[in-house]
């Protein structure tokens, strides 16, 4: 069994899990998760880091001991050099190289080290393990507060970085993200949501109305997306993405008007995405899991 350690770090966390990239899961009992305070200094930071590292990694033998980490940007990712500045996070990990000091405080080889890019490595994992597995190219699209996305070409998913796109009146995030679910439907119905969940639970002509104008919306910004891409197939991930039987019927009509045989699905791997998308780096070439699509072929959205 080839094992390696998928590690996602974010601005307030480390979670690490132990990934068979045989069976391209995680292996149970194997996940640690600590509250880090990215403020801190950089020592603390790197102990606290390599603390969940060890713990995760259990009694496995040291020399076979793999990671791959989905790291924040900026960064350069091939060197293990943190870019981050004015994010108010890591600023005592500027400049320094992390595959160094990694290294040096877990005992093993810096070039037992990879990092990604967290937002790509939500996409890497469908594709490696999940919804998207045998398709390429594959967008991915993560729906909440905010709007992540991210591209997949031959097994290799990239942050599309696309939030900021021009899109209608403004930006995509302004009509794809969870504020644009509150507005709207304010605007309507002159009453106020926190967020799609309580949409989800409420029947009235006004819930109806957003959802279908969402799927509308995300149809339009998707069309030329795929047209760019020559994408066979769309992952949605995040909160939004629950709420998929609400807004599927509008999404798939804008879509199947020009592309009827893209593939709309939700993502399956939860928070398991990003660790498993981490831990595929050390895949060998050729094993990624991208295969030819079948012509013709359109799943629905099973009810």
């Amino acid at each position: 069994m080839s094992v390696v350690l998928g590690v996602d770090i974010g601005g307030s966390h480390i979670t690490a899990a132990l990934v068979d990239l045989e069976s391209r899961t995680v292996i149970p009992g194997s996940r640690k998760r600590k509250l880090v305070d990215s403020k801190a200094g950089a020592q603390e930071i790197i102990d606290e880091w390599c603390s969940v590292i060890r713990e995760a990694f259990q009694d496995t033998d040291r020399e076979q001991w793999n990671i791959g980490i989905a790291m924040p940007g900026p960064f350069d990712y091939e060197k293990g050099i943190c870019l981050i500045i004015d994010q108010d996070k890591f600023l005592s990990l500027y400049k320094e190289d992390l595959c160094k000091l990694l290294g040096c405080h877990l005992g093993i080889d810096p070039t037992s080290i990879k990092f990604m890019n967290d937002a790509a490595c939500f996409l890497q994992g469908e594709v490696f393990g999940g919804a998207a597995r045998g398709y390429n190219p594959v967008i991915g699209l993560t729906l909440g507060t905010g709007l992540g996305s991210a591209i997949c070409r031959n097994g290799i998913a990239e942050d599309a970085d696309l939030w900021k796109s021009p899109f209608k009146e403004g930006i995509a995030e302004d009509y794809l993200s969870t504020r644009w679910f509150v507005a709207r439907y304010q605007q309507l119905s002159d009453k106020t949501v926190t967020g799609v969940k309580e949409l989800m639970e409420e029947e009235s002509l006004f819930v109806n109305q957003v959802f279908r104008e969402f799927g509308a919306n995300l149809g339009d910004f998707l069309v030329p997306l795929l047209e760019q891409t020559k994408a066979w197939a769309v992952v949605l991930g995040g909160n939004i993405a629950n709420a998929l039987p609400f807004f599927w019927q509008s999404l798939d009509k804008q879509i199947r008007v020009h592309y009827p045989d893209v593939i709309i699905k939700q993502a399956q791997l939860n928070e398991d995405a990003s660790l498993i998308g981490a831990a595929s780096c050390w895949q060998k070439e050729g094993g990624s899991g991208v295969g030819s699509r079948e012509s013709g072929v359109r799943e629905e959205l099973k009810s």
